[in-house]
């Protein structure tokens, strides 16, 4: 009975924190389908050119005319419905404060790219980010399909790729470090 009781209060703090015990992020909310297009706030531009091979949109934003095909690219995978990708990407952009050297870009994996603007936004962060509306880069890079995922990337190519969420930029560096 008391076995019975404990599992009750898990799941419901998982279902109350949007939370599962199986993966490291939250599930995507159901979308309305039939809404209207909200439009995306002004966000950072992107480097021009593919990430990883994938070309996207940037989310809320232009092409910087520079290309993050060359040199070290740190490409965080995030959802605005992730409750584990708010707590990584500030320490995400602190990184890449650190390291000028590094290009540092997000691709927001939800086809709701207005709350991703609205997101960062909140967050007060000016990550550059990519706008993945039908998860064609995690598809064609076969990742698994949580959120957050890291990939640490040299001139263009996959050098490596962390499917875990980061609470610290030391956590972050040293794992990005181990692929450099």
């Amino acid at each position: 009975m008391v076995v019975l009781a404990v599992l009750v209060l898990v799941a419901a703090r998982a279902a109350l924190s949007g939370e599962s015990a199986d993966s490291p992020s939250a599930s995507p909310p159901t979308l309305d389908q039939g809404a209207a297009p909200v439009s995306v706030a002004q966000r950072p531009d992107c480097p021009t050119g593919p990430i990883a091979g994938v070309d996207l949109p940037c989310l809320g934003g232009g092409d910087t005319g520079a290309s993050a095909s060359s040199g070290v690219t740190v490409v965080n995978v995030w959802a605005w419905w992730c409750q584990p990708c708010r707590k990584e990407l500030p320490p995400l952009m602190e990184v890449a404060e650190r390291h000028p050297e590094w290009t540092v870009v997000g691709v927001h994996a939800d086809a709701n790219a207005a709350n991703g603007a609205a997101f960062l936004e909140e967050l007060g962060l000016e990550l550059a980010s990519y706008q993945d509306d039908a998860n064609t880069f995690a598809g064609t890079l076969g990742l698994p399909g949580v959120v957050p995922i890291t990939l640490v990337l040299r001139d263009g190519e996959v050098v490596g790729t962390i499917v875990q969420a980061m609470d610290s930029a030391a956590e972050i560096e040293a794992r990005i470090g181990e692929f450099l």
